[in-house]
């Protein structure tokens, strides 16, 4: 059973990092006797000096550095159990579980789940990343919380939160920019087409397929842009996610006369609001924020 407790090593750290008893009685708001019998009754139940005294500078000991190093991750467990007990009384959830449709613009999304760790450090976030219905029937399923998705709930209210612009995109050595013309649609249709694979399993449909019998699907907007860099075919994407190739000029938009851009809404969907827990409020609250703003 340990004969030390966390005060008395706290005592100790405060006494290490203000480089003094009077310095850390000041710091931690108690009298320096009380610090200075924390730290005596330390060094007697250890058998080891943890400080010594230079002129007027205290220090630690050889015994007192290699001591603190490894009171520092003590003190920080002990400090999330306090914390993790603290959210338990005042009922906040200690997970939270996201689904997130691929083409959901990146930037807003990690904004967001950086600001409710920010409020909430402890809370740990599962990120389900879907594409089309997926994110719905993660929701469905009560897999997730929350579903940020490009189709609304059949028999709950929906809340739109933004637009994405898609637009058709090829790598710029393939043959269809190579014609130096306004495409048609028989062009399109001679060529191979990267499809996004519906994640959800009920509807498992692939969307925005032309027809063509040169089609490749693949389940990732990553993987799409990488084949596209290859000149390995055509797609509509998100226009956030290849902003950066058009900008350098790897990934060149198709000359449709008419379709070449497409906007989907997404939606921000739960299943009852009366459940959600703060941080999921709290989630809800910051992505509504950066989409309006």
């Amino acid at each position: 059973m340990a004969r030390s407790t966390l005060e008395q090593w706290r005592m100790f750290k405060a006494v290490a990092e203000y480089g003094g008893f009077h310095q850390a009685a000041e710091a931690v708001f108690k009298s320096q006797s009380s610090i200075h019998h924390a730290v005596h009754k330390l060094e007697d139940v250890l058998g080891v000096a943890l400080f010594q005294v230079e002129g007027r500078k205290t220090q630690l000991t050889a015994a007192g550095e290699q001591l603190l190093r490894r009171i520092n991750f003590l003190l920080t467990e002990a400090e999330r159990m306090e914390q993790v007990a603290l959210n338990l009384q005042a009922g906040v959830e200690s997970t939270l579980s996201i689904a997130v449709d691929e083409a959901f613009p990146r930037d807003i999304l990690y904004q967001t789940l950086a600001a409710v760790s920010h409020e909430y450090p402890l809370i740990r976030i599962e990120l389900m990343e879907t594409v089309l219905s997926g994110a719905n029937e993660l929701l469905a399923q009560g897999k997730a919380e929350i579903a940020v998705a490009p189709f609304t709930l059949a028999d709950n209210l929906s809340e739109d939160v933004c637009q994405v612009e898609f637009v058709a995109v090829a790598g710029s050595m393939h043959p269809l920019h190579q014609l130096q013309r306004a495409l048609s649609l028989e062009d399109l249709k001679d060529c191979r087409q990267i499809v996004l694979r519906d994640s959800g399993k009920a509807r498992d449909k692939d969307h925005g397929w032309l027809g063509s019998e040169q089609r490749w699907t693949v389940s990732h907007v990553g993987t799409s842009i990488e084949l596209l860099l290859q000149n390995l075919g055509f797609a509509w994407l998100p226009r956030h996610a290849v902003q950066p190739y058009l900008d350098t000029g790897q990934l060149q938009e198709l000359p449709l006369p008419r379709g070449s851009c497409r906007s989907m809404t997404f939606y921000l969907n739960f299943n009852d609001a009366d459940t959600l827990g703060p941080v999921a409020r709290t989630f809800l609250g910051h992505l509504r924020y950066l989409t309006q703003g």
